[in-house]
């Protein structure tokens, strides 16, 4: 039997606005693919900003582990960029192709793919005709291929005339004509996604290549919209997941917790090729082939520079979130949230100056949306204190830089205040060695 194929479609800041996860998200091509595949419910990213999730589940490690604590346009790199599953990839002939988006690294030559694809933009208008060439080349075989779109990031497109009459914003923000516009955009956005993924696969078809292709279909983390993004509710780090192909089940759903640092072992052992020993994930094979309900009884995520600093830990288990502040700060760091109507109504009605929590307990079952923190309270000091010992044993195991005290940026980067009010305010810059 050849190799399978890989196909990486990726999104930026979808979360789980997808019509598969039972939003009123048009989606019809994305659920066409859970249809024919393997959907993951319960999929989280390793972390909650953009070049991090990534490069977590490119290399299969925790982002304090691989270096990726920030964003690579603003300075942030890889440790080692030998880590990246291409080179894996390689060893036993795969040829490798980045085509759109890929945020973990200002040059993209030096990731290690056989080729780069220049486009203009890496939104779909751009990727999908890029992405369909490659496939009618006819491609080498067998093939990893890096399809990024840029959309559902911030700025949305415009929607129709009173789109935004049929649309309501995430449940944690107020319903506004304001906000209720502010999501008509991001469906607007969403549909182009779709109309990109859609492309793609009918191609992968057309070709004959959608049998012996592995598709894993996935976004970085939740919606740029406050409460989400750069948090670690699973507003911020709850992803959609959807993979068709060889071994995979058509029309099964998976509600076992799963991280996207999981993915990496994953491909390898459907590949047969052994697991790198800096791989930090477990592959979910045995879900997939019916040998375990789940692999893991937890999911751990994280976050320290985003626009801003602001180092957070998590644990999650099914029932059970437990997140550590890291810097002492009490009030919200306003930069690391997306500017847009929510964020300017959360403002004006005095949310700057809420009280940051630096321990933060939410019973999952009775309060899904996390608004009632239980930390402090004895009747679950139980509850967090095993989690807590469980965060710990983490940081410890995987070298987490926070257990030496506070994380310097690198030389170079660019950062924003704290205290500023948005991301597109001036930034400041670490002297450079």
């Amino acid at each position: 039997m050849p190799y399978p194929n890989i196909l990486y479609l990726h999104s930026h800041d979808t979360g789980r606005y997808v019509q598969p996860y039972g939003y009123p998200i048009p989606t019809p091509n994305i659920q066409k693919l859970a249809d024919e595949g393997t959907v993951f419910r319960q999929a989280f990213c390793a972390a909650s900003t953009c070049s991090a999730s990534r490069a977590c589940l490119l290399t299969g490690q925790y982002a304090h582990t691989n270096g990726m604590l920030g964003l690579a346009h603003r300075g942030w790199s890889l440790n080692d960029y030998r880590h990246h599953i291409v080179h894996t990839l390689r060893t036993v002939g795969y040829h490798s192709t980045l085509i759109g988006e890929q945020h973990i690294s200002k040059r993209p030559d030096i990731i290690g793919y056989d080729r780069v694809v220049k486009i203009s933009t890496t939104r779909v208008n751009d990727v999908a005709p890029a992405a369909i060439e490659f496939l009618t080349g006819p491609p080498p075989e067998p093939f990893f291929l890096s399809v990024g779109f840029f959309e559902t990031h911030r700025r949305f497109f415009t929607p129709a005339p009173g789109a935004e009459h049929s649309v309501r914003p995430p449940a944690n923000l107020q319903d506004t004509p304001e906000t209720r516009l502010d999501m008509a955009s991001f469906v607007e956005s969403a549909r182009s996604l779709d109309r990109g993924v859609g492309a793609v696969l009918d191609v992968l078809e057309s070709q004959g290549l959608a049998d012996n292709t592995l598709v894993i279909c996935t976004t970085d983390h939740g919606i740029a919209f406050p409460g989400a993004k750069a948090t670690m509710t699973d507003g911020g780090i709850g992803i959609f997941l959807i993979m068709r192909g060889p071994g995979f089940p058509s029309g099964r759903v998976s509600d076992a917790l799963v991280s996207h640092v999981d993915l990496y072992p994953t491909i390898c052992e459907l590949v047969g090729i052994e697991t790198p020993e800096f791989v930090q994930g477990r592959s979910l094979m045995p879900i997939v082939d019916g040998r375990a309900e789940s692999v893991r009884d937890e999911i751990f995520a994280e976050g320290t520079f985003h626009a801003a600093y602001e180092p957070q830990r998590s644990i999650r288990t099914r029932d059970w979130k437990y997140v550590r502040r890291f810097d002492g700060r009490t009030e919200p760091v306003l930069p690391n949230v997306d500017d847009s109507a929510g964020k300017e109504l959360w403002i004006a009605h005095g949310w700057p100056s809420w009280l940051l929590e630096p321990e933060q307990l939410y019973d999952l079952v009775i309060d899904p949306g996390e608004t009632r923190n239980l930390t402090g309270d004895p009747k679950y000091a139980a509850v967090a204190a095993d989690l807590a010992a469980r965060l710990d044993q983490w940081m410890r195991d995987t070298g987490d830089p926070l257990l030496r005290g506070p994380v310097a940026p690198p030389p170079g980067a660019e950062l924003n205040d704290p205290d500023q009010r948005s991301a597109d305010d001036p930034r400041m810059w670490v002297n450079s060695e």
